[in-house]
Order: C-alpha cells, then sequence, then structure tokens
C-alpha cells in the first residue's frame, strides 16, 4: 500500500486531469444547445489555416475542411436530409470520412458509421436498423456492398465516393457543385447535445451488430477527457491507425484532435512496417492503440526510425502488463495514459501515472460520485450474486467483479436503436429497490491504492483483432451449417496475442463438410469473427439450465495434448481447415503461423 504523501501525490495528478475537463464539460452538458458542429466550427473559425488532417501526400486545413462539409450539408440538404435522419457511411479512414459525417451533423441528421469489415447478411443487418435512407459508399469497397444489396429488402439510395461503382450515384460531382459557404447555426435550432450524432456498432453480447446511440454530448465529453488527459495543443500531430467507424480511432482520437485546434494524421489502416517511419516523417507526438497493435510493433524487426521519432506519449486501452515496460523502454515512448471504457458505456477509468498493466485509478468518493461499482459475480451462472435481500453485494478489494455504472441524467447509458437489446445492458435493483446500473460485460479488480485492472469478457463476448465478436452471431451462422447438430463458441488464449481467437465445439452428421463450413463462415462473418479453432465432438456438455457448459472448453483450448477429440484450424495460407496436430499447435504457439 503506497504511502499518505504517495496517495496525495496521486490525487493531485487525478484531480487536475479531471479538472481540465470541467470547461469543456459544462458547456456541453446533458440538454444544452451545443452540438459537435458549432464546437467544431468554433475551432475552424480560430484556427482556419490550422492543419486539420494529413493524408499520405494530402493535408487540410480546418477552413478546408470546414468549407468542403458545408457543401456536403448542402448536398444532403438538398435530397431533404435534415436533423434526426440517418445516412449510412461506409468508407475506409481518409479526409473524407470525416468531412461526410461533419457536414451531416452541420444539419443535425446522424451518420451510421459502418464497419468495414463487413459483408453479406451482417452487412445488411447493419444497414437495416441503421434506418438509412442514403448510403455513401467508398468506391473501394463495393465488393462488400454487392455482397448484402440482394439481401435488403429496403434498399438505401446509393451514393458513391472515391470512384465510380455500378447503379451508384456520383457524390463527389455532386458535392464539388455546391456553395462553400457558412449554411449558419439555425439549421441546428432546437437541437441540444443530447440529440444523437452518430450510430456506432457493437457487438454487445449476442446476435448480429447493435447500433448504439452515439449523442452530441458524448463526443464532447469524451473529446474533451481526452484532450485534458494528453494536454494536446496545436503543436500536436495525433497519428490514428484505429478505424474510424468505432469510437476509439473516430471519437477519442479523431474526436480530441479536431476539438482541440490539433492536427490528425491518418493512416489508411495499421501497417506495423510504415508505422515507425509515417510518425517520423509527419511529426507525430502522440497516436492512439489498442493493446494488439503495441504487440504487433513489439514483435517486429527493428526499424530505423523506430526511436527517431517526437512522441511524448501514446494513450489507449488493452495494453497488457506484460509488454508494456518492454513497448515503452524499446521505443522510448515518455508516457503511456491506458484508459478504460465502451463505446455505449457510463463507466470510464484512466491511468494519468503511468502505472504499468493499471486501466486506471479512482478513490472512493470519486468512484461514488460516478457510480462506479464492482459487484460480485458467479462465473458458472454468468450473473451477478444477490444477497438475502435480493440485493448485489460490492466485491472485495482484490475480488474480480463485473463494472456496473450507475443510470442517472449525468451518468447516461444512451442505448441501442433495438430496445430490447437496451434492456439486456440494465441491470436492476442493484443497491436498493429502483436503481438501475449499466452492465459492461466486464470483470475488473481493485487494489487497496484504488487502481483498477481488467480481468476478463464475461460470458458470450470476447475481443479478437481489436473487436468484439459475439458468440451467438457465430453460432447461428455455423449452425445453419449442413451437417451442423450443434455449435459452442468461444474464445481462447493464444501465446503471444491479445484477446481471444474464436473457436468452435461443434456435434455434427454424416452430411458436414469443411470446406463448406469455411465457405459459409467467409461468406456471413467478419473476418476477425471467423472461428480459427474446430473442435469436433459426440456430444456438447450443458448447465442444469441448458446452456453449454464453456468454462472447460475454454481452458483446454485447442491444444492436442489436452484435448482428444479431432481439431482443425483454419489456415490463412490454404484457406481451409486443416487437421492440427502437436506440430502446428507448437508452430501456432510460438509464433510461427500469423494469425
Amino acid at each position: 500500500m503506497a504511502w499518505p504523501h504517495e496517495r496525495i501525490a496521486r490525487n493531485l495528478r487525478l484531480a487536475g486531469a479531471f479538472g481540465r475537463t470541467i470547461p469543456e464539460l459544462l458547456k456541453a452538458r446533458p440538454g444544452a444547445s451545443r452540438t459537435v458542429a458549432d464546437a467544431f466550427e468554433e475551432v475552424a473559425a480560430r484556427n482556419p489555416d490550422q492543419l486539420a488532417l494529413v493524408f499520405e501526400d494530402q493535408s487540410q486545413t480546418y477552413g478546408e475542411l470546414d468549407r468542403q462539409a458545408n457543401q456536403i450539408a448542402r448536398w444532403a440538404q438538398s435530397q431533404g436530409v435534415g436533423q434526426g435522419d440517418v445516412v449510412a457511411l461506409l468508407m475506409e479512414n481518409r479526409p473524407a470520412f470525416v468531412a461526410h459525417w461533419l457536414g451531416l451533423a452541420k444539419l443535425g441528421a446522424v451518420t451510421a458509421l459502418i464497419n468495414t469489415n463487413l459483408s453479406g447478411r451482417p452487412l445488411a443487418h447493419s444497414l437495416t436498423v441503421s434506418g438509412a435512407r442514403h448510403l455513401i459508399l467508398d468506391a473501394a469497397l463495393a465488393e462488400s456492398w454487392a455482397s448484402a444489396e440482394e439481401l435488403l429488402e429496403d434498399r438505401p439510395r446509393l451514393w458513391a465516393s472515391g470512384g465510380p461503382v455500378a447503379g451508384a450515384e456520383d457524390l463527389d460531382a455532386e458535392v464539388a457543385s455546391r456553395a462553400s459557404g457558412s449554411l449558419g447555426a439555425t439549421v441546428r435550432r432546437g437541437m441540444t447535445s443530447t440529440d444523437k450524432l452518430f450510430y456506432i456498432y457493437t457487438s454487445g453480447t449476442t446476435g448480429l451488430p447493435k447500433a448504439a446511440n452515439f449523442s452530441h454530448v458524448r463526443f464532447l465529453a469524451t473529446a474533451a477527457g481526452g484532450k485534458a488527459m494528453a494536454r494536446l495543443g496545436p503543436q500536436d500531430r495525433v497519428y490514428i491507425v484505429l478505424p474510424l467507424y468505432h469510437s476509439a480511432g473516430g471519437v477519442m482520437a479523431l474526436g480530441t484532435a479536431l476539438l482541440s485546434g490539433t492536427t490528425a494524421v491518418l493512416a489508411r489502416r495499421f501497417s506495423a512496417s510504415r508505422f515507425w517511419e509515417d510518425c517520423v516523417r509527419h511529426r507525430v507526438t502522440t497516436f492512439q492503440y489498442i493493446g494488439e497493435l503495441c504487440r504487433y510493433l513489439l514483435n517486429s524487426p527493428p526499424h530505423p526510425d523506430e526511436r527517431r521519432h517526437q512522441l511524448r506519449m501514446c494513450v489507449g486501452n488493452g495494453l497488457r502488463p506484460e509488454i508494456w515496460k518492454p513497448f515503452q523502454d524499446r521505443f522510448g515512448i515518455p508516457e503511456i495514459v491506458e484508459f478504460y471504457g465502451a463505446t455505449e458505456g457510463n463507466v470510464v477509468f484512466f491511468n494519468v501515472d503511468n502505472k504499468v498493466g493499471s486501466i486506471g485509478r479512482m478513490p472512493g468518493l470519486m468512484r461514488w460520485a460516478a457510480g462506479i461499482h464492482l459487484v460480485r459475480f458467479d462465473v458458472q451462472k454468468e450473473e451477478p450474486v444477490r444477497g438475502a435481500d435480493g440485493l448485489c453485494i460490492e466485491a472485495a478489494t482484490g475480488e474480480a467483479g463485473e463494472a456496473i455504472g450507475r443510470i442517472t441524467n449525468t451518468t447516461r447509458f444512451e442505448g441501442y436503436s433495438d430496445a430490447e437489446a437496451t434492456e439486456k445492458k440494465i441491470l436492476r435493483d442493484v443497491f436498493r429497490k429502483g436503481d438501475a446500473y449499466f452492465r459492461t460485460g466486464d470483470l475488473l479488480r481493485r487494489d487497496e491504492d484504488d487502481y483498477f485492472y481488467f480481468v476478463d469478457r464475461i460470458g458470450d463476448t470476447f475481443r479478437w483483432k481489436g473487436e468484439n465478436v459475439s458468440t451467438g452471431e457465430v453460432a447461428e451462422v455455423i449452425g445453419g451449417c449442413p451437417g451442423v447438430r450443434e455449435a459452442n463458441v468461444y474464445g481462447v488464449e493464444v501465446a503471444g496475442a491479445d484477446g481471444r481467437a474464436g473457436m468452435a465445439s461443434l456435434v455434427v452428421d454424416d452430411d458436414f463438410d469443411l470446406d463448406i463450413l469455411r465457405q459459409q463462415v467467409e461468406a456471413n462473418l467478419a473476418s476477425y469473427a471467423r472461428p480459427l479453432f474446430l473442435r469436433i465432438l459426440p456430444e456438447i456438455e450443458i448447465t442444469g439450465t441448458f446452456k453449454h457448459r464453456k468454462v472447460e472448453s475454454v481452458k483446454e483450448g485447442f491444444d492436442p495434448a489436452l484435448v482428444a477429440d479431432p481439431l482443425y484450424f483454419l489456415d490463412p495460407e490454404k484457406r481451409s481447415y486443416v487437421p492440427l496436430d502437436a506440430g502446428l499447435h507448437e508452430r501456432i504457439q510460438s509464433g510461427g503461423v500469423r494469425l
């Protein structure tokens, strides 16, 4: 346990970090009239010549970005798009991504940020639940659209950007013909900060992707927090390699940069071989990470630029304790700010002390004010433990418990477009009858110095390649394959990899064919959701409540030394499921096979 003077110093650092967010939070409080468009226009007016976006050999100032967004707003207005209307955006990382949603935000419209990894049924589902009447499509993703088009009952009007697409109208030409002057704030009259800005898709706990409501106040508060933790100024350059359709890259990183008047350096996608070269070339001072990105960089061969950069810090989540110091020491990064949060959640932690392995520190009084608790959790039953009075029990120091956040007007849970999915994430009658808390679905633990640590994901969702994978969605796809009688899907650990790789235990009959299964998962699941490992069982054991048992299967994993049943691996080179023996298992665990 820390000495009293150390705890005081830590509390002062934490208070200072949160104190820096207060002015922005007050302006963006729930119910205020301030929107993201208002905030961006203020920044652009103050810094019209400051670089806003850098991408490959292109650059764009705040003034230029604002004028392009005005043109997009006028195009959308000509199509009858206004406050509350939804437009879907399926686009790779590039400056046009930012300009399109900013232009829509100027009208008070909602942008559905579609995951670019999706195709077929998941893509069709994401478009359907958004209710979008228009789809802005990156020409580079035309093939993904084609795989989903026939599955849509009500197709949105299609607009192509970045090149021609069969059946689509030329959006770039339409936008170029529009005036670039300000529309004025009157087009947003009557809006408040609690109105929707985005739909951001998350797997939740089961089923196909869910459209999480993401308001203006949530964007502004997230950006304010990021600005305070990273201490950004106009001289900074934020490198963004994470996808802009997710809250990490598109809100925490991009939003923080834009509302700080800072330059955002965009990459189309993450590349370990180009990362350090880009950092040096673009004079990057900070970047946003996920743990897997850091592990990729650490496992890469030495690069001549890996210590020639001007980085002063990086901000992100999921950096595992075992690689934290090696990563920081090898690449000479002075400060790492780890945080914890979810797209739709109200539980947030920041580690402002560079405490290795911790997601953040929050003393008791601050936890009480924020309504954040850890409650005892029964892993076998997959539900919180309740006492004789029917109420939940606070987890003890050092004990893993599910993180939950009290739902109030200020600590909001904005839910999903689906009311049933929203209700499933709410825990009721927690510490008193009638209260309500958001369920994170994560097990955390707290030490005696009030540092928090991530333990594991609960139940039916696991994380792989930086994405949430719904076991229910995967099982549904596999279950529709000929010859599959039962499917139990779960995540398993792979040495040297962050998150868990997908594995499915199957009961099959004579109609089962491995290649047909492979075709089925490729056609209907995003690449990160496809099970890498299969286990063929005579039967699947169930619990007393008729749920598949997963705990033992997860422990045994894909090790032939522990599993007598036939095992298979989805070989990326052969594009087929191949028998998994001891030799292949060793190659996978030693990093000899790229997953």
